[in-house]
């Protein structure tokens, strides 16, 4: 990618050139552009498309003005990255961000059937509490322990994210809208906000917040989850 003359510090700290070396500027192969992405590539080099960086400076921090509304608020943003290579890199930022989660499989329901999705968390959280009672090897016997902790081991894999997420999110942060289109579709039925990496294969325009990027690079999504964190964890911009 081309270099800029010069690295221009913009809002929150947001950097052209550390955005390039975070390699959030590559696309897909040029057969993969969404037509409604054309507005935010700059060009193509190697069959690779190649994003406008300041464009993606641009959408980056209408995102994080949003973001930081809502914490002003104090409403909740959730967090979806199911890609093996990213859920720990979205957990650890959403457990320091005391958000809720989803790094595995999306759960249907979880925003359009939460209603029902609830009992089956208070009833995870309830069968939680029964294993941490001080008498719990004496109160069961040892099929049934092992019975609660492989259902408590079950349960947890679905729920551990979101056991305390009361009520419906006010937005969702979603890493990569392909891959987690379950989560964007019932976010858009619930009327949740969709704040989103939007690589040149992703239609824009079902995102509220879309940030023209890369969304399989490791660094990429770390740049742009650092800048949230930023922004949530309260740090100086």
């Amino acid at each position: 990618m081309e270099e800029t003359k010069t690295d221009k510090k913009i809002g929150y700290n947001i950097s052209v050139d550390e955005m390039i070396q975070a390699g959030l500027g590559y696309g897909h192969d040029k057969s993969k552009l969404n037509p409604k992405m054309k507005d935010y590539v700059a060009k193509q080099k190697d069959r690779v498309w190649i994003l406008d960086l300041d464009k993606t400076a641009e959408k980056l921090t209408e995102a994080l003005d949003y973001i930081k509304k809502l914490k002003s608020e104090k409403k909740t943003i959730a967090f979806v990255g199911t890609k093996v290579a990213m859920r720990n890199l979205v957990k650890d930022m959403a457990v320091r961000c005391n958000s809720p989660y989803v790094t595995e499989r999306w759960i249907g329901g979880v925003f359009t059937n939460f209603k029902e999705i609830r009992k089956r968390i208070n009833y995870f959280k309830e069968l939680e509490a029964k294993t941490k009672e001080i008498d719990f090897e004496k109160k069961y016997v040892k099929k049934e322990r092992l019975t609660m902790m492989k259902e408590l081991e079950r349960l947890g894999h679905k729920f551990n994210g979101v056991k305390e997420m009361e009520q419906l999110p006010e937005a969702v942060f979603i890493v990569d809208v392909e891959k987690d289109v379950l989560a964007l579709r019932e976010a858009r039925q619930c009327g949740i906000k969709v704040i989103a990496i939007a690589d040149t294969n992703i239609d824009p325009t079902k995102i509220d917040y879309p940030i023209p990027g890369n969304d399989d690079a490791y660094t990429s999504v770390e740049y742009v989850l650092y800048k949230i964190e930023e922004v949530l964890g309260g740090k100086e911009e």
